[in-house]
């Protein structure tokens, strides 16, 4: 049986093409709470988390290396981004921003 030639890989090519901006960081937009507010949301990868931050939702410390999720509002800038755990973000509705954020 002839060996078939190896298939690219695929992941990479839509990388390469812009099919993931910022290099492997996804996003989009979701509604606040409240549903008036607009946030663009970026998930960060483990691989692409440098730094520590500490999480607005619960004031505990996101170490580097840990996958979180990025959010600001799409009416502000980016400089009043937050970076939150993927469970806090989630988790928003039902609770409130920790003082230190507010």
């Amino acid at each position: 049986m002839p060996r078939r030639k190896p298939r690219p890989d695929r992941r990479v090519d839509r990388l390469r093409s812009g099919g993931a901006p910022l290099g492997g960081v996804f996003g989009g937009t979701e509604s606040g709470p409240d549903g008036d507010e607009t946030y663009v949301v970026r998930t960060i990868p483990g691989t692409r988390a440098i730094k520590a931050y500490r999480c607005p939702g619960c004031d505990h410390e996101i170490a580097a290396g840990v996958a979180h999720i990025v959010a600001w509002s799409a009416h502000g800038g980016e400089e009043d981004r937050r970076h939150w755990h993927r469970g806090c973000w989630n988790g928003r509705r039902t609770r409130r921003i920790t003082r230190r954020w507010s």
